[in-house]
């Protein structure tokens, strides 16, 4: 199988590519999909089939999310808290154990640099894995005193439980495949919960890696069910099956009203990280060298294919001009190819499908009015590279400042007053995150009171870390992930009445 890349393939990724197929995993067994069915995942840097996978269907959702039911009610339920800690504090060593092929695998099926995957995939995954295994022993309830008005000097012992929702079912993106994955599976076992996960077609190759690891960390078997498939028919019997408990979906927010009508039939509980089209801030009091940066990071990171991209960029007026040619001129030196290469500052995006789609948005913006001043086409040669675009004199009724794009498009406005910029930036479906570059600490503050975002960058951009909440205002989602707020997502809360009379 030949691979353009600068370094040297490891021996064990050598030999996990070199399987004919990667089956499901089900019930703690690997296995082929019920249909027999499989598809191409593929490198996005050559087009270059990667390997064949197994393609569920609802017969196997079905045999996956029995499987997760039975592992409820075996082994994994009568294990203690200090039990789970102690696989889960094995599987991150074995993460850790493995970053450097598991951040090769990520690169050769995703197109990310291996410069992210090994600095920020990996480092936050493990960190997920270890934060997480610290919770089990920390979950716990409350005494409340209580009293009852028609039952005057009554005594009660009256406590809470938190216990977990049962069965959970994970639709994860194809942007960040192991990190995302791993953003559920993480707090889910935590808390005590099985899962089925149904990584994207795109990039299904490290949440089967993960299987093996999980495996060999001695998790019962089907405490977690992995099953590649499609989002009509594998996503979509997830989201809709009567033994899934609850469901957490990162994606579009178009699938996500889909996600969310078909979880009305058992009434599951849903949390969703879906679009985003954020807004970053530049005044004219901001350190401008760290806001130049921070616009580029914010805007071209992971090849734009980031929810949480900057792509709006507002710059106060009298320093627009000088902001948009250093962003351009940055966007021109871009170092573009394989992503194992250590020269690559950007990887070609995930697949045909969505370079085609960049580059629609890319023809609209001029066909719209917008000025090009970097990139604009497709690079040479082969793979599904788009040169890192750059648009100024954008109109916020433009598609490129109002869709999300999920490629490497910034588009550049300017502003007057800290009220319009406000109402311009609020002036959108989404509210994922947002970013503020200002040296005035009281405008800072007041600007993060007034931006309608989960998450409020000020002076730095795309820092996450497993402590701190994440998740989206308006028609980016609801629910948070990460944090002691995702351990409130994953279990469900009992209150106990004893009477002491």
């Amino acid at each position: 199988m030949p691979i353009a890349a600068a370094l040297e393939i490891h021996p064990n990724l050598q030999k996990f590519l070199s399987k004919k197929s990667h089956p499901l995993l089900i019930g703690g067994r690997w296995a082929e999909s019920a249909s027999g069915k499989v598809f191409k995942t593929h490198n996005p840097a050559t087009g270059e089939v990667l390997a064949s996978v197994s393609e569920a269907d609802s017969k196997d959702v079905d045999a996956a999310v029995s499987a997760a039911r039975k592992a409820l009610e075996g082994p994994w339920s009568k294990m203690s808290p200090a039990e789970r800690e102690r696989v889960l504090n094995k599987i991150a060593d074995l993460v850790e154990a493995h970053s450097e092929e598991l951040a090769q695998l990520e690169t050769l099926n995703n197109g990310k640099t291996i410069r992210e995957a090994k600095n920020g995939d990996l480092p936050l995954t493990i960190g997920l894995w270890r934060y997480f295994a610290g919770w089990p022993t920390k979950i716990h309830g409350e005494t409340i005193p209580v009293s009852v008005p028609y039952y005057p000097g009554a005594k009660f012992l009256h406590y809470t439980v938190r216990e977990p929702v049962g069965v959970i079912g994970a639709i994860i993106p194809w942007n960040f495949p192991l990190l995302m994955a791993v953003e559920r599976l993480a707090p889910a076992l935590a808390c005590g919960n099985a899962v089925v996960l149904k990584p994207a077609e795109q990039t299904p190759l490290s949440a089967l890696r993960l299987g093996e690891l999980l495996l060999e960390a001695g998790l019962p078997e089907g405490v977690v069910n992995i099953i590649p498939g499609f989002g009509p028919t594998a996503g979509a019997a997830l989201a809709a099956h009567s033994g899934v408990d609850k469901i957490t979906f990162t994606g579009s927010t178009e699938v996500g009203r889909e996600i969310l009508k078909a979880s009305a039939g058992n009434l599951k509980r849903v949390t969703l990280e879906l679009g985003g089209k954020s807004p970053n801030i530049v005044f004219a009091d901001a350190d401008l060298e760290a806001a130049a940066k921070g616009m580029f990071m914010g805007v071209f990171y992971n090849q734009g294919q980031c929810c949480s991209a900057g792509s709006r960029i507002f710059v106060e007026k009298s320093k627009y001009e000088e902001m948009v040619q250093i962003l351009a001129e940055r966007a021109k030196t871009v170092r573009q190819g394989p992503g194992l290469d250590p020269k690559t500052q950007m990887g070609p995006l995930v697949s045909e499908e969505q370079r085609n789609r960049v580059l629609s948005y890319i023809e609209s913006g001029k066909k719209e009015g917008a000025k090009l001043l970097a990139g604009g086409e497709a690079a040479s040669g082969p793979g599904y590279f788009v040169k890192p675009t750059v648009f100024s004199d954008v109109g916020d009724s433009m598609k490129i400042a109002r869709e999300e794009i999920f490629g490497p498009v910034a588009s550049v406005m300017p502003f007057d007053s800290v009220d319009e910029v406000v109402s311009r930036a609020n002036a959108s479906p989404y509210g994922l995150v947002a970013a503020v570059w200002t040296k005035d600490v009281k405008k800072a503050h007041q600007m993060a009171q007034k931006i309608q975002a989960g998450t409020v960058w000020i002076n730095c951009y795309h820092f996450v870390d497993a402590a701190a909440p994440w998740g989206g205002f308006k028609q980016s989602g609801y629910g948070r992930e990460k944090s002691q707020y995702a351990i409130e997502s994953y279990t469900q809360l009992k209150s106990v009445w004893v009477d002491l009379n």
